[in-house]
């Protein structure tokens, strides 16, 4: 009996769909890219719950006939090449004829479509790969495609999609891919009836300050330098941040030839040119385009079409690390001594002054390993010697009863106490940490935070995408003591904190969370909640160099061996150490 069998062609398609069109996003990606591949100069972008009841794409671009329209939602159907070698001399965005027959194979398709020459356009409406209608209709110039319900054929896949907030932020993360390259184009995306993004034609500096910063002010871009290069194999040209401007949150973009690409040799060149500049938790922001012949990349490698193959790596990465390092150099903020003119520093010199020797007092007994010193006032000095074996970390050893055990502060940032085993060390900062974590932690479970409120409101400004991952946080970010109210469509306004954060500015607070839970990729309520509490314990905790009471440290003690878990922090940091008796003899 025989078994193997051709597929149909709605099941192919959908088979294609599950490497096409993964979520919103990648549907959003092909639509718009199909948009400047039409010549569009004005792209609209309508989204509705974050894109699984409706994706719609309105340009201005050439639109298509009657045959066209039809031939589109067809597999493999393009007007990018005709033959394999045209592969090499790429310059659109889509190539593959894959795209439209993905999406109407797992949505309800609805089209409509004008070219400049024709009087009336064509509309066209697909459900599953299925053609429902197809008639003339009256429409603009360009086109207007439709992506309703998608994958209502397919509810495995859209079961595993996630949710609205994080959906909406892969949208605009994959928005941003494209608007950033194409300034020459005006864009606008509007989310539920909100316009969360409205980008006109500007300069690349521009673009960058509208999506990530504040247009009005150009405080975002003030921190970038220009690269600019150019040679017989590439260009480069775009922005790097300036060393003293980089954070911990980094927006790193590469694009090839208007494309979007991720490409970790060429970041580790930028990497490079950094060295010695930033410290290992910063990362430098950056946005560099290359302009090369089509010829010298293979864009054909994975179905996003983010991975790129150079014919020659090696050279490009150098000249990629100079640039960098030639911008940075070029604008360094250091100040520089003229050798040539004279009297830089006009002090008078006495001319006839004697010269006398300096006195320098040596003590001949003193030795730097044997120093002498006050560890804790009540007790006598003791002579320590410099530890160079690092501390072990305790498994079993338990911290010993707090009451009536010898313990002291040493340089406001550990604290000591004396066991059977040792001396074990505890870092008063993380200890806390811990402590407080664990109350933020309970209270988002049990919605029961205590509020400060601010005398003087303060105003939180974010880019858009940071503004919908606030408001996927807002209910916890409420109940942990946060008050916050939406002043505008990039704003809030900060009316009050948790008791505990009182005496600081919200803003770096409410920054980090944003920063932790982006990086981290927190999806699910849990580790959102985790990252919010962490980051709260972090900046609330004992600061380093506060000297505590002997009833303060103890008290910080018995709070923290009370948790399940106290010898390191939630991030895996540790908080105690123990110095062994043996380690301790090896010493003497």
């Amino acid at each position: 009996m025989d078994i193997i069998h051709l597929l149909p062609d709605s099941v192919a398609n959908q088979i294609a769909a599950g490497e096409v069109i993964q979520r919103p996003a990648s549907c959003l990606k092909e639509l718009v890219e199909n948009s400047l591949d039409a010549g569009a100069t004005r792209v609209q972008v309508i989204v509705r719950d974050a894109g699984r009841t409706l994706l719609q794409v309105i340009d201005d671009g050439m639109g298509m006939s009657e045959m066209d329209a039809r031939l589109a939602f067809e597999r493999h159907a393009t007007s990018k090449i005709r033959e394999a070698q045209d592969l090499f001399s790429l310059r659109t965005m889509g190539f593959r004829g894959e795209a439209l027959a993905s999406i109407c194979a797992v949505a309800q398709v609805e089209m409509t479509t004008r070219r400049k020459e024709d009087e009336t356009g064509t509309l066209i409406e697909i459900h599953g790969s299925d053609v429902v209608r197809q008639e003339p209709c009256a429409c603009p110039v360009g086109t207007n495609i439709k992506v309703s319900n998608l994958f209502f054929n397919v509810p495995v896949r859209r079961k595993f999609l996630k949710t609205d907030q994080t959906e909406l932020r892969n949208l605009l993360n994959e928005f941003y891919h494209i608007v950033l390259v194409y300034p020459k184009v005006s864009f606008t995306f509007v989310h539920n009836d909100e316009i969360l993004l409205e980008l006109p034609v500007g300069t690349e500096k521009q673009r960058i300050e509208a999506v990530f910063g504040n247009p009005k002010k150009n405080v975002y871009t003030s921190a970038f330098v220009e690269v600019k290069t150019e040679t017989e194999m590439v260009g480069i040209r775009g922005f790097v941040i300036k060393p003293e401007n980089a954070t911990r949150k980094a927006e790193q973009y590469f694009f090839v030839n208007g494309r979007y690409m991720r490409h970790p040799y060429f970041q580790k060149a930028v990497q490079t040119a950094y060295s010695g500049m930033l410290t290992a938790d910063y990362q430098p922001s950056y946005f560099i385009c290359f302009d090369i012949e089509p010829e010298a990349i293979d864009v054909n490698i994975h179905p996003t079409k983010t991975e790129i193959k150079f014919a020659d790596e090696q050279t490009i990465f150098q000249i990629l690390m100079a640039s960098v390092r030639e911008a940075l150099g070029k604008f360094t903020l250091a100040p520089t001594i003229d050798f040539d003119t004279p009297n830089n520093i006009d002090i008078p010199l006495p001319v006839d002054a004697p010269v006398s020797r300096p006195q320098v007092t040596v003590d001949p007994t003193y030795n730097p390993f044997h120093t002498r010193g006050t560890i804790y006032p009540d007790r006598p000095q003791k002579n320590w010697e410099s530890l160079y074996e690092p501390f072990s970390t305790p498994q079993e050893t338990e911290i010993p009863n707090i009451e009536h055990t010898p313990i002291w502060q040493y340089g406001g940032k550990y604290i000591f106490v004396s066991t059977e085993e040792g001396l074990l060390m505890v870092n008063q900062h993380r200890a806390h940490a811990a402590v407080l974590y664990a109350q933020f932690m309970e209270q988002l479970t049990q919605t029961r935070g205590a509020m400060q409120q601010l005398l003087f409101p303060e105003v939180l400004l974010l880019a858009q995408d940071e503004m919908v991952l606030i408001g996927q946080l807002l209910p916890d970010l409420k109940t942990i003591g946060f008050d916050l109210e939406q002043l505008s469509p990039d704003s809030y306004s900060i009316q009050g904190v948790p008791a505990q954060l009182a005496q600081q500015s919200p803003i770096p607070v409410l920054q980090h969370i944003l920063a932790q839970v982006r990086e981290r990729g927190a999806d699910t309520q849990r580790e959102w909640r985790e990252q919010i509490a962490l980051t709260l314990a972090q900046n609330a905790a004992i600061p380093y160099g506060k000297n505590l009471s002997e009833i303060e440290m103890r008290d910080l003690l018995t709070r923290l061996v009370a948790l399940p878990q106290y010898r390191r922090t939630a991030d895996g940091k540790t908080i105690v150490s123990l110095l062994t008796d043996d380690e301790l003899n090896k010493r003497f």
